[in-house]
């Protein structure tokens, strides 16, 4: 059975995250909605795109509200790429 990978950028900001969500191989990204910047959100979000076993990516540009993001997506197994935007490699050195 061939696994499904969807990609997903999301625009963050303190107390929002607005998403997107395209498809592998299939068209153009889709606008899903916007989001608070609560667990509970993030979390019921995962849960509704990954539905039927389908693989998650994650893109977004690491930035002040994005190192906590990053951490919990990670810690439930969705593949999340670093960014090597200039801020990630500062937050990096100053944490």
């Amino acid at each position: 059975m061939k696994t499904i990978t969807k990609f997903v950028g999301l625009d963050v900001s303190k107390e929002n995250i607005a998403v997107a969500v395209a498809d592998e191989g299939r068209g153009e990204p889709r606008y899903i909605g916007m989001f608070p910047h609560t667990v509970e959100a993030v979390r019921s979000l995962v849960h509704r795109l990954s539905a039927d076993g389908v693989k998650l990516e994650f893109c977004y540009e690491a930035g002040p509200t994005g190192y906590g993001l990053y951490r919990l997506l990670a810690q439930w197994t969705c593949r999340v790429p670093l960014s090597h935007h200039p801020s990630f490699r500062f937050a990096k050195e100053t944490e």
